[in-house]
C-alpha cells in the first residue's frame, strides 16, 4: 500500500510523541513504586477514564467486532457480552467504590487485605498472581496477533515476501516501540499517552463513520445483507441465512456455534452477570480503579469509560463494516472456504479513506494497539515486583531497585507474550479462551469473596486452582469454552465452598477490618455482629436491591449506547431515535438513583440519610 507523504508524517509524529511522553514523565514515574504503578493516586478520574477507554479500544478487538457486525448484523451488540462488555456498569454502580476503599496497590495485595496473612491467604495470593500473569500473557499475545495483521496490510514497506512473516516482523517492531514508553513512563506515561491516543482515535472514528455514511446508501446496504441483519430481535435460532450472498458466512456461524442464538444469549447474559458481580480481573482495569484518588472518583471513572468509548468506537466499527459489505464482497467470495474476515478492516481503510486523513486514521488505530498493550504491560510488574519480589525476596530494597526490576519484568513479559502470539491460531480463538475459559475459572471464587463471610483463603485457593486446571487444557481442545462455562463454574463453586467449610474460618479481626472498611452487602451477619461490640449502631449496607436495579437499568443504557451509533451510520433513523431516547431516560434514572447517592465513606450515606430524615421531621413538626 502506498501512503502519501503527509500520512507518513502524521504516523511518524504520533509515534515520536508517544515516546517523548514516556521519557518526559519517567523521572516522576520512577520516584517510587506507588508512582510507577498507580501514578501516586494523584491522577484525576477523567484522565483515568479516558485512559481506560483508550486501553479497551484495541485494534484486535476492533477487528473482531467488525467481523461480528459483518456476519451477525445488529444482533452482534450482544456478542461482546462474552467479555462481558457491560461489566463497567457493575463497576460504576458499586464495585469500584468497594475496591478503591481498600487502599491497596494490586489485586494480589487486595487478596491479603481480604484473607489476612495465614497459610490460606498465602496460597490465595500466589494463585491470583499466577492468574493475573496468565491474563497478561494472553492479552499480550492477542494484541500481537492483531497488530501484525494490521501493520502488514498498511505499512508501505514489505519487509518479507511471505505475508505471515511480514505480519510477524511488523508486530515485533511496533511491540518494541510500545514497550519502550511503557517501561520508562509507568502509570503516568501510560495514562498521559492514552489520553492523547483517545483524542486521535475519536477523530478517526467519527471520520470513518461519516465517510461510510457518504459512500454507502441505505439501499446499497439492504441489497448486500440477508433478511434479519438490521434487527436486534431473535427467536430460538439466529435466523440469518447468507445463502446466495456469501456462503462462507453461513459456515462461520456454524463454526462459532451460535446458531441457537436464544441459548447463546442466555448463556452470555448469565455468564456476564456472574463475572460482573465477581469484580474486575486483576488487569489494567483494576489498576485504573486502584489509581483513582477516591472511591467516588473510581466509580465516576468506570462510568466515563462506557460514556466516551462506545459511541465513537461503534461509528468506526459500523463504517468499516458497511464499506466492506458493499464493496469487498467479491473479494471475500473469491477467498472461498479460506476467507479471512479479519481482513475487512484493512480493506475498507485502504480503499475508502482519502490521503491525509488516512495517516490520522492509521495513527489512531496504532494507538488502539499501543494503548491496550501499554496498559497490559504496565500491570505485569505490579504483580511480580510488588507481590513476589518485594514480599518474598527483597522486602527492604530501595525504591530505585523496585523500579528497575519493574523495567526488567515488563520487558520479559513483552517477549513471552510475543512468543505466544507467534503460535496463536486466530484472534477469535484467543478471545474465546480468555473470556470464557480463563475468566470462567475466575468467576466462582471471586463472587464468594465479596458476598460470603465464611469464604476463606483456602476456599479461594481451591476454587481458583480448579478453574485454572480446567481452563488451560481447554486451549488445546475443540470444546467451546462458552458452552463449557456452566460446568466450569459449578466445579469452582463446589471447590470453593468445600475448601472453605473443611478448613477453619479466617481470623475474625481480618474479617472485621475488611468489612468495616469496604462495607459490602451480602452474607456478613456474624462479622457485623462482632463489629457492633466496638461500634454500637453500625449500619449494614442495605443497597443491594437498589444496586441491582441500577445495574439492570445500566445494562439497557450500555446496550442503547452501543446500538445508537450503528443505527446512525446505517441511517436507520427511527431506530436511532429510539436508542437515543433509551440512553436519555436511563441516564436520568441513574443520575437520580445512583450518581447523587455515591459516598467515599461507607458511613457517610447513613449520616446523610439520618440528616435528611431529621430535616423532614423538623419540617413536619413545624
Amino acid at each position: 500500500m502506498n501512503l502519501a507523504p503527509v500520512d507518513l508524517l502524521v504516523i511518524g509524529l504520533y509515534l515520536s510523541a508517544s515516546l517523548f511522553i514516556g521519557f518526559w514523565v519517567s523521572r516522576k514515574a520512577s520516584q517510587n513504586i506507588q508512582s510507577y504503578f498507580l501514578g501516586g493516586n494523584k491522577l484525576p478520574w477523567y484522565y483515568l477514564g479516558l485512559s481506560n477507554a483508550s486501553g479497551q479500544f484495541d485494534i484486535s478487538g476492533t477487528m473482531w467486532m467488525v467481523y461480528l457486525l459483518f456476519i451477525y448484523g445488529l444482533k452482534s451488540v450482544y456478542i461482546p457480552w462474552l467479555w462481558p462488555a457491560f461489566n463497567q456498569v457493575f463497576l460504576m454502580v458499586f464495585l469500584s467504590i468497594w475496591l478503591r476503599r481498600s487502599g491497596v496497590m494490586t489485586g494480589a495485595e487486595w487478596i491479603r487485605f481480604r484473607f489476612g496473612e495465614g497459610r490460606g491467604a498465602e496460597l490465595s495470593h500466589l494463585v491470583i498472581v499466577a492468574f493475573a500473569l496468565l491474563v497478561v500473557l494472553g492479552y499480550l499475545a492477542y494484541g500481537f496477533v492483531g497488530i501484525g495483521k494490521f501493520a502488514a496490510a498498511f505499512m508501505p514497506w514489505q519487509l518479507s515476501a511471505d505475508v505471515h512473516t511480514n505480519e510477524i516482523l511488523y508486530g515485533l517492531i511496533l511491540t518494541a516501540v510500545t514497550a519502550v514508553y511503557v517501561v520508562k513512563g509507568g502509570m503516568f506515561g501510560v495514562v498521559l499517552t492514552e489520553v492523547m491516543q483517545f483524542v486521535i482515535m475519536t477523530v478517526a472514528c467519527i471520520a470513518i463513520g461519516v465517510i461510510a455514511m457518504v459512500q454507502v446508501s441505505p439501499e446499497m446496504l439492504e441489497a448486500a445483507v440477508p433478511e434479519g441483519w438490521f434487527s436486534m430481535g431473535f427467536g430460538r435460532t439466529l435466523a440469518l441465512d447468507w445463502s446466495g450472498i456469501l456462503e462462507s458466512a453461513n459456515q462461520r456461524i456454524v463454526e462459532d456455534g451460535w446458531s441457537l442464538f436464544s441459548v447463546f444469549f442466555m448463556l452470555v447474559l448469565l455468564k456476564g452477570i456472574l463475572q460482573s458481580i465477581a469484580g474486575p480481573a486483576p488487569n489494567y482495569d483494576m489498576q485504573r480503579i486502584l489509581s483513582a484518588r477516591t472511591p467516588v472518583e473510581a466509580a465516576k471513572m468506570s462510568w466515563l469509560v462506557s460514556l466516551v468509548l462506545l459511541f465513537p468506537r461503534y461509528m468506526m466499527i459500523t463504517g468499516l463494516t458497511i464499506l466492506a459489505l458493499v464493496f469487498f464482497m467479491g473479494d471475500l467470495r473469491a477467498m472461498g472456504a479460506a476467507v479471512d474476515f479479519e481482513q475487512i478492516l484493512p480493506f475498507a481503510l485502504a480503499n475508502y479513506v482519502p490521503a491525509g486523513l488516512l495517516g490520522l486514521v492509521i495513527a489512531g488505530l496504532l494507538a488502539t494497539f499501543m494503548s491496550t498493550f501499554a496498559a497490559t504491560t504496565n500491570s505485569a510488574p505490579a504483580y511480580v515486583v510488588n507481590d513476589i519480589y518485594k514480599r518474598y525476596f527483597n522486602p527492604n530494597g530501595s525504591q530505585k531497585t523496585y523500579v528497575r526490576m519493574s523495567y526488567l519484568v515488563s520487558v520479559t513479559f513483552v517477549v513471552l507474550g510475543t512468543a505466544i502470539g507467534l503460535f496463536a491460531p486466530s484472534l477469535n480463538d484467543i478471545i474465546l479462551w480468555i473470556v470464557s475459559a480463563l475468566y470462567g475459572g475466575y468467576t466462582a471464587a471471586n463472587i464468594l469473596k465479596w458476598y460470603w463471610w465464611r469464604m476463606n483463603g483456602f476456599g479461594y485457593f481451591y476454587g481458583m486452582l480448579a478453574g485454572l486446571l480446567v481452563a488451560i487444557p481447554l486451549m488445546f481442545t475443540d470444546l467451546s469454552p462458552l458452552y463449557a462455562f456452566p460446568a466450569l463454574f459449578g466445579l469452582c463453586v463446589v471447590a470453593s465452598i468445600a475448601g472453605s467449610l473443611l478448613t477453619k474460618p479466617d481470623d475474625m479481626e481480618t474479617l472485621k477490618r475488611f468489612y468495616f472498611k469496604t462495607r459490602p452487602w451480602g452474607f456478613w451477619r456474624p462479622v457485623h455482629e462482632a463489629l457492633e461490640e466496638s461500634h454500637p449502631g453500625l449500619r449494614r449496607n442495605g443497597d443491594c436491591l437498589r444496586d441491582m436495579v441500577n445495574c439492570t437499568v445500566g445494562i439497557f443504557w450500555h446496550t442503547a449506547l452501543t446500538a445508537a451509533p450503528i443505527f446512525l451510520v446505517i441511517r436507520r433513523w427511527p431506530e436511532f431515535f429510539v436508542a437515543t431516547a433509551v440512553v436519555v431516560v436511563t441516564s436520568l434514572f441513574l443520575w437520580r438513583n445512583w450518581y447523587v447517592l455515591m459516598r467515599n465513606d461507607p458511613d457517610a450515606a447513613v449520616e446523610d440519610a439520618e440528616a435528611s430524615e431529621g430535616g423532614r421531621r423538623a419540617l413536619t413538626s413545624a
